[in-house]
């Protein structure tokens, strides 16, 4: 089964299927590693780490594009990429989808904001006209429906912040007659708002969750509730970025911190060497070695060291 078709099912069935959010391709295999089902590329991830700047509308698509191309060839799960707003207006979104159909990414969000757009859960969003927005979904189902038809696309719509539930509902709806596959209400808030969605919108419902001590503004609601309200898909979208930093952010404390300069013995910061070139696949490329290189080549190269590493 296609990785389009495997995200479409899971969808489909309205489990609230978990879908991960990564911030380059180490971050995505490691997430496929611990048996999660689908990925979705954090646009806040990206520009964090792609520019060190915050999810603003800075980061240029070709960068989003080259780097949802290294996470898609670095995992065998489904991916979903987050184009923001499209790359501009509708023509510009299908060229987008076009060109993620290409990569076997298995589905996208786009967004109703105005450009320069922002974080979901930040201040100060703006929204475009919904019929605009319907143009763009549209375009992009088209070309859906000419390259791939189990392609995902979801539309978010970020009304509720500034314009409040029942218009958010209306855009999520309609954004579902032009095409759209899966309907994403960014910011939403409570428990009760979520199940009054369910209801309302004729499609499945993607939400975002991350621990409200995080700053995020969606009610944090267990998985399997979720599940049983209906709702599609819940992405966890910028968990990785946010581990990263409070780890790197506690290590180089202890690091800058230590008497010496080094933490002798604190192996609790880090994984052993062995550890971490196994998550990266060096194992598989010395397969390759062997199977591959000349005998002699292979002797010259590792000198009868029967370890890869150390």
């Amino acid at each position: 089964m296609k990785r389009t078709e495997v995200l479409r099912k899971a969808i489909m069935e309205r489990r609230a299927v978990p879908v991960i959010g990564c911030h380059d391709a180490f971050s995505a295999r490691i997430i496929e590693q611990c048996g999660f089902e689908a990925i979705q590329i954090s646009g806040y991830g990206l520009a964090a780490s792609i520019l060190g700047k915050p999810d603003v509308g800075l980061v240029q698509m070709k960068d989003v594009l080259d780097m949802t191309w290294n996470i898609v060839q670095a995992v065998k799960i489904p991916v979903m990429a987050d184009v923001d707003t499209g790359g501009g207006n509708a023509i510009n979104a299908a060229w987008i989808t076009e060109r993620l159909i290409s990569m076997g990414v298995a589905g996208m969000n786009i967004e109703g904001q105005v450009f320069p757009k922002r974080c979901g859960h930040m201040a100060g969003k703006e929204v475009i006209d919904a019929n605009e927005m319907a143009g763009k979904v549209r375009a992009c189902a088209d070309v859906r429906d000419r390259m791939d038809k189990a392609f995902i696309i979801n539309a978010r719509t970020d009304a509720f912040s500034v314009m409040g539930l029942d218009e958010a509902i209306r855009r999520a709806n309609l954004y579902l007659e032009n095409g759209a596959d899966l309907a994403f209400i960014d910011g939403i808030k409570t428990k009760a708002d979520i199940q009054r969605a369910v209801k309302e919108i004729k499609g499945p419902l993607s939400v975002n969750l991350m621990d409200a001590i995080s700053g995020m503004k969606t009610e944090l609601v267990p998985i399997p509730e979720l599940a049983k309200m209906g709702v599609g898909r819940v992405s966890i979208p910028v968990a990785s970025i946010m581990v990263v930093h409070k780890a790197l952010l506690n290590f180089f404390k202890a690091l800058k911190a230590a008497p010496d300069g080094i933490l002798p013995g604190q192996t609790q910061w880090v994984t052993s060497f062995e550890e971490y070139t196994d998550a990266i696949g060096l194992k598989e490329y010395k397969a390759m070695e062997d199977k591959y290189l000349p005998k002699e080549r292979i002797e010259a190269k590792y000198k009868g060291d029967k370890k890869i590493v150390g």
